[in-house]
């Protein structure tokens, strides 16, 4: 069912905003359109409260129109949080900027500086732990209903919930033999991929299909019925976490994106790369994918013992021969090729200098010394 669109905003600068929302949107997901829209329709409702007078672009200016509205933003009740006042102000900025260019009005590329717009947040990896986890893990096995199912499909894929509320039916693909991978579809930053899978995580597939056959809703194609829209669903998924969470008797407020965290810890603490986790969480950066890695002090001390154990930087030594030279000519050749194994290592150790030049001489003098050896051995 589509939303009721909004009454045009009775403003002088709407046509002008809207116009130039238009041309920055021409590329972008409409949702990020819908976004600029409704920046735009914060400030020129502000603007017409708080500053009727102004009702062309020549007539703004950033002491107090724009600081102003930045400061209505920082007074909200209930407080704005910090990522959504920075999308504002950067919806705002690049619409300003468009402005600008197309009115021929450079100075209201500089209404927003880049100063103005917070940093964002560092936030923490936040996975469960391993109490919870394996609370939670366990009551959802022992529900064994559609929620609890749902829920450890996202433990053990790493998805997000509202990938898992737009898996199809048929999510589960053979990638080989015995070999099998869900299917998530586009998603947050419009990306699919391929996520491989054990066969427990096919039973969970199976049992969600069990549970859609059992539905009265008409079949859409969809593994998770939606009872009305997908936002209802995700929110009666939420709904069901939380009721799960009360009778565990945990005091801590969850949220279902814990469980995506605590998969791309436990990834890399199994030994999964870094590329790796960051594929199977349909991350399109690094660094989106440290926020969601827990290091705890011990895989920290793991990582340190087996770097001192095994030093990748160090050149191997050559072993030492247990058994005795052999006798003769033969016994010469040995000695030869070990020495030169020997001399070679331990000049590929030194940095780049005389020593390393002369040592370099050295090891093809032996090389020459060796051919001539070889041709003693010749009858």
């Amino acid at each position: 069912m589509n939303r009721a669109r909004r009454p045009p905003l009775p403003h002088p600068l709407a046509p002008v905003f809207d116009r130039a929302v238009d041309s920055l949107s021409a590329a972008l997901h409409p949702n990020t359109t819908r976004h600029y829209r409704g920046t735009v329709r914060k400030f020129l409702t502000y603007l017409g409260a708080a500053y009727p007078q102004v009702r062309s672009l020549d007539q703004q200016r950033r002491d107090p129109h724009i600081l102003g509205w930045m400061s209505s933003l920082r007074s909200q009740v209930p407080p704005l949080v910090t990522a959504s006042c920075i999308n504002l102000l950067l919806h705002l900025r690049y619409i300003f900027h468009e402005l600008a260019w197309t009115q021929q009005l450079p100075e209201l590329a500089h209404l927003i500086r880049r100063e103005d717009v917070p940093r964002r947040p560092r936030r923490l990896p936040r996975p469960l732990t391993a109490q919870q986890d394996q609370l939670l893990q366990q009551e959802f096995l022992h529900r064994n209903d559609l929620g609890g199912n749902a829920f450890l499909l996202i433990r053990h894929t790493g998805m997000r919930i509202g990938e898992c509320a737009d898996l199809s039916c048929d999510c589960l693909r053979s990638s080989g033999p015995n070999q099998w991978a869900v299917h998530v579809p586009l998603g947050k930053l419009q990306t699919e991929r391929m996520v491989p899978v054990d066969s427990f995580v096919c039973t969970l597939v199976q049992r969600l299909r069990f549970f859609r056959s059992l539905d009265p809703l008409p079949a859409d194609g969809l593994l998770l019925a939606r009872p009305g829209t997908k936002d209802a669903l995700v929110r009666q998924l939420r709904d069901y976490m939380h009721q799960v969470c009360h009778s565990l008797g945990i005091s801590t407020r969850l949220v279902p994106h814990q469980l995506r965290h605590s998969h791309a810890s436990e990834m890399l603490r199994s030994g999964v790369g870094l590329p790796a986790v960051m594929k199977l969480l349909g991350h399109t950066s690094p660094d989106m994918t440290m926020r969601y890695i827990d290091l705890a002090l011990s895989d920290l001390r793991r990582e340190f013992d087996l770097a001192r154990s095994k030093p990748r930087h160090l050149v191997p030594q050559p072993k030492t021969p247990i058994a005795s030279l052999r006798a003769g000519l033969d016994g010469v050749m040995d000695a030869l090729f070990s020495a030169q194994h020997v001399l070679e290592m331990f000049r590929r150790a030194l940095p780049n200098g005389a020593s390393r030049t002369c040592l370099a001489r050295l090891s093809n003098r032996l090389t020459k010394i060796v051919a001539e050896a070889r041709k003693l051995a010749t009858p």
